[in-house]
């Protein structure tokens, strides 16, 4: 890759970053950046997986006080979001680059509707709150749904967070606070498993995940001072548009 294709690269992964930490969905700039700049699909996918994965760490850390009390929950579904995020894994690996190429508008579209889903699921989640007829026997029952999340997630990610919270939405009786501290933690796990296994595939192109990483964590940093001024529900909208024009754009 030329200097210039790093930068643009950096300045999607700094895009990407403060748009995680305003509103989510960096995903959808990052990686049809990478597809942009002629890298195979499967390798983009890969290399944004664990380019990435240090934002969700800091998510994860920023809630940990609202975890308190959960620690049978975690116990019960880390596990589930660790093996299906290894799944997810292996089957990207396992999937060729001509199918996935192929299939990638459509993942690209998914998440641009989940992203679009995000304020409805939580203002629905918020009004449910205290209403729910789950019991203990009910919430066991979640491991699987997080388990089908957690592939989706290791195969794409994209949309992940959502999904999560949608699941746990809809069987555990917690506030929305608490169900998002623990969202955090297993997207992290599902997103952690997925990228400790990418390290061994061979796919992963280190020098564009270094700058990737290094241009989240700046963006990150950019978009908790950007809060106050730019509306969460504006850049939201702006990128699912964005999202829904690239896909159309692979599409032709």
């Amino acid at each position: 890759m030329t200097g210039l294709e790093f930068g643009l690269v950096g300045l999607a992964a700094v895009a990407g970053g403060a748009v995680n930490a305003l509103a989510g969905g960096g995903t959808l700039i990052t990686f049809p950046m990478l597809i942009a700049l002629g890298i195979p699909a499967v390798a983009s996918n890969v290399t944004n997986t664990v380019a990435l994965c240090p934002g969700y760490l800091g998510g994860t850390l920023a809630q940990l006080n609202d975890l308190h009390g959960d620690k049978k929950r975690l116990c019960r579904l880390a596990p589930a979001g660790v093996l299906g995020g290894v799944a997810g894994g292996v089957l990207l690996l396992n999937t060729s680059e001509h199918l996935f190429r192929s299939m990638t508008p459509f993942l690209i579209l998914l998440a641009a509707c989940l992203l679009a889903a995000q304020e409805p699921l939580r203002a629905w989640i918020a009004r449910r709150g205290g209403r729910s007829l789950s019991s203990k026997a009910h919430e066991a029952l979640i491991v699987l749904p997080v388990a089908l999340a957690a592939v989706y997630g290791g195969y794409f990610g994209a949309g992940l967070s959502v999904i999560v919270l949608a699941v746990l939405g809809l069987v555990l009786d917690d506030s929305l606070t608490r169900l998002n501290a623990l969202k955090q933690v297993l997207a992290f796990s599902i997103n952690l498993a997925a990228a400790f296994f990418f390290l061994f595939s061979g796919q992963v192109i280190w020098p564009v995940a270094l700058v990737m990483a290094i241009g989240a964590l700046i963006g990150g940093v950019l978009g908790g001072r950007l809060a106050a001024w730019i509306p969460p529900i504006v850049l939201r909208w702006t990128v699912v548009s964005a999202a829904v024009v690239i896909a159309l754009l692979f599409m032709v």
